[in-house]
């Protein structure tokens, strides 16, 4: 099964892919395993941070949404959150900027009190096909998106987390199987992968967990962005599920690390690759 050749301009919008990507609207039922928790989701406006927004306020969460400005994609995740009755913060801007990463921590310690859950998934990548190819600002942008934001993200919300608190950076396939022509993506979704083990051991002693989910080819719009017509025509039929996962289809692994049912589970990388192996 392919999808129609479709490209467009970064960070890309849900509205203009064909087909639409799946974030559980329609089918994700919550039952309660994050009541009363709150949560930060950085790239919360549409592909997996939309699904995690959307199955964590089914669950009971109240969510700040951060997202670059893709206002219209936010207003809509944002609309699902309150829809499952819980309260929804929108905050744009650029997590490149270190003062944005402490901005954003500081909306929700301002908003809910303090943090229960940290998802730092906002990443950006795009297709080169040579070393020479790759804009000096492109790679010194991703790595700080990517990498740097979940150092500053951490730092500033950790002393806000109480003992059972949960973080969760969004790493892929990638970091295993790096393709050649996503180069510095490849080198921050590893980096987060080491980051999380090492973070794992710091944050112990504090009760706070942190692990990792690795997806493999997922529908969002990140890729007829970043990618070439032909790649997106093609995206996920390599894999031995034969097709591209749904946002909808990640998320639960996010509610399960996000909630008390995985209080031993830290310092982790989980893999939602369409059964690519992740080593």
């Amino acid at each position: 099964m392919s999808q129609p050749a479709q490209q467009q301009s970064p960070p890309g919008t849900t509205e203009r892919m064909r087909p639409r990507p799946d974030h559980g609207e329609e089918s994700y039922a919550g039952s309660g395993r994050l009541s009363g928790k709150t949560a930060v989701i950085t790239g919360g406006d549409s592909g997996i941070g939309r699904a995690v927004a959307i199955a964590f306020a089914r669950e009971g969460a109240d969510v700040l949404i951060s997202y670059l400005d893709e206002h219209e994609d936010a207003r809509e995740t944002a609309r699902w959150v309150e829809e499952a009755g819980r309260k929804a913060l929108l905050v744009p801007g650029d997590l490149a900027d270190p003062a944005h990463c402490r901005a954003v921590v500081d909306r929700a310690v301002a908003d809910f009190g303090h943090i229960d859950v940290l998802v730092s998934n906002a990443a950006y990548q795009m297709t080169r096909e040579a070393l020479e190819d790759i804009p000096d600002d492109e790679w010194d942008h991703t790595l700080a998106v990517n990498l740097s934001a979940l150092f500053h993200l951490c730092k500033a919300a950790v002393p806000h987390m109480p003992r059972g608190a949960s973080v969760i950076a969004t790493t892929s396939v990638n970091s295993d199987m790096p393709p050649a022509q996503l180069l510095p993506y490849d080198v921050t979704k590893a980096g987060i992968a080491n980051f999380v083990g090492a973070a794992a051991q710091l944050l112990a002693d504090r009760g706070i967990r942190i692990n990792s989910v690795a997806p493999g080819p997922i529908w969002t719009p990140l890729i007829p962005a970043t990618m070439p017509e032909e790649q997106v025509e093609s995206f996920g039929q390599d894999v031995p599920l034969g097709r591209p996962g749904q946002p909808a289809e990640v998320a639960p692994v996010y509610v399960l690390l996000a909630s008390d049912e995985g209080s031993y589970v830290s310092g982790a990388r989980i893999a939602v690759t369409g059964g690519q192996p992740v080593l």
